[in-house]
């Protein structure tokens, strides 16, 4: 049973959609009972930082640590992937999941003398991608995925792919059970139900 966070901020009807069609089964939650007893869990997201402070107020950041820490598989998606940072400087007083070190930082207002366009929306390549990474398995540089975002997670040894605009950003992390990816696969066509295979799979 994949658990599906459902925090009002997710796109959680296109997520669960496209884990149903690929065999999943998907419960959407709140309860942090349903988290520490899943085989899997997604956190999908859009919209503002702030709204991550809900799973902090549901007792569901604990209960997401302790599945962690018992080797549950857990992926991120857009915002779901900045809450696995400490934070971000769109709502300084939220704290992230702090699984992985560094805070999400907006795109900067020029890029190389010119101005730089924010929201990055569109697709875009992934490139750089970790040869050991089970998320990606599959995926080739130069595929690409959907994004829709403004802020950004920095570039660390726990990238598994990039992606350049403004600058190379963390298009998707892994280390270990946790995972998470700033585009939406859910929109990302064969590429990103690929990805979710391999989720599905793990």
């Amino acid at each position: 049973m994949i658990q599906v966070i459902d925090y009002k901020a997710g796109n959680l009807t296109s997520v669960v959609k496209a884990l149903n069609y690929l065999g999943a089964e998907t419960n959407i939650t709140q309860s942090p009972d349903d988290v520490r007893k899943a085989d899997k869990i997604v956190l999908p997201g859009v919209g503002h930082f702030q709204a991550t402070q809900l799973l902090h107020d549901l007792q569901l950041t604990e209960a997401t640590r302790e599945a962690i820490a018992h080797g549950v598989p857990f992926l991120g998606i857009c915002v779901g992937l900045q809450w696995l940072y400490q934070g971000s400087t769109e709502a300084e007083s939220t704290d992230g999941l702090c699984a992985f070190g560094g805070k999400c930082e907006r795109f900067p207002a020029t890029f190389n003398g010119a101005e730089l366009k924010s929201p990055h929306v569109g697709w875009n390549s992934l490139e750089d991608i970790r040869p050991d990474s089970k998320l990606l398995r599959g995926i080739t540089p130069g595929e690409f995925v959907y994004y829709t975002h403004s802020w950004r997670a920095p570039i660390s040894r726990d990238t598994a792919a990039s992606t350049s605009y403004g600058g190379p950003f963390t298009a998707a992390v892994e280390r270990d059970n946790v995972m998470g990816v700033q585009f939406h696969p859910e929109k990302s066509g064969d590429t990103g139900l690929k990805l979710l295979r391999n989720f599905v799979e793990l």
